[in-house]
């Protein structure tokens, strides 16, 4: 009985060898090849048409090859053949969509967005965060430097939906503190004293993108984003 071309379970190509005369040296040969180029079936089709040829060749007459066994070995060949094909094609739509995020990225850097978050930066046009709430309340604002220290504290009235806070660096005593990072956080009761809560967002300037990250990190001062977690852009700076 003649041994097949392709077995379900091994990934390399054997030849078949039905008189005799293909012996193990031409299979460990053509092993050996695939082994030290590290080359995929597909990559290697020539290889297998000519053990496909060789194996034709020295098949005994009176006892050939099953012709059906052999057409399932062809349409077995090509549809692995296939597969491979389809993965270097999704491969390479990967890597256009890496260069298109790339791209969509670069266009931010200079716009002005808005991502969720508590700590802003604070520079010659102050600290600007966004905070929502679901319904009217009073709200207390605290705002901390990075050692912890509370810089200000206000309390305000607050109507549903979003509103922008801003500020410009000067404590209640009326010290001005000095540009860098600084945490926002909001604490809001309603008018029967019920906790409210508060979602708050940053807003500032794209300054830097990391492409060499995927998906690309942009960064607004010492924060660092996505752009899924972009809520609204502002404006652009014009060059």
């Amino acid at each position: 009985m003649s041994t097949p071309i392709l077995s379900g379970t091994q990934s390399n190509v054997r030849a078949a060898n039905t008189s005799g005369t293909l012996g193990t040296s031409a299979t460990a040969a053509s092993n050996g090849a695939y082994s030290a180029s590290g080359k995929t079936i597909a990559e290697n089709f020539q290889t297998f048409l000519q053990m496909l040829t060789t194996q034709l060749q020295n098949q005994s007459p009176l006892d050939p090859l099953d012709t059906n066994q052999f057409t399932a070995q062809l349409v077995q060949f090509t549809q692995v053949e296939q597969m491979l094909k389809s993965n270097q094609q999704l491969e390479t739509l990967v890597n256009l969509q890496k260069t298109v995020q790339g791209s969509q990225a670069l266009n931010y850097v200079g716009a002005t967005v808005t991502v969720d978050g508590s700590t802003a930066t604070l520079d010659a046009s102050g600290a600007k965060w966004r905070f929502g709430v679901s319904k009217p309340a009073s709200a207390t604002v605290t705002i901390t430097n990075t050692a912890g220290q509370t810089v200000y504290s206000g309390t305000f009235t607050m109507q549903a939906g979003e509103q922008q806070f801003t500020w410009d660096g000067k404590g209640k005593d009326g010290t001005v503190w000095p540009p860098g990072q600084y945490k926002m956080s909001v604490t809001a009761t309603d008018a029967s004293g019920q906790t409210v809560a508060v979602s708050t967002e940053v807003e500032g300037v794209v300054d830097t993108v990391d492409l060499t990250k995927q998906p690309p990190v942009l960064s607004m001062g010492n924060l660092d984003f996505t752009m899924d977690m972009i809520k609204r852009v502002s404006k652009a700076k014009s060059s």
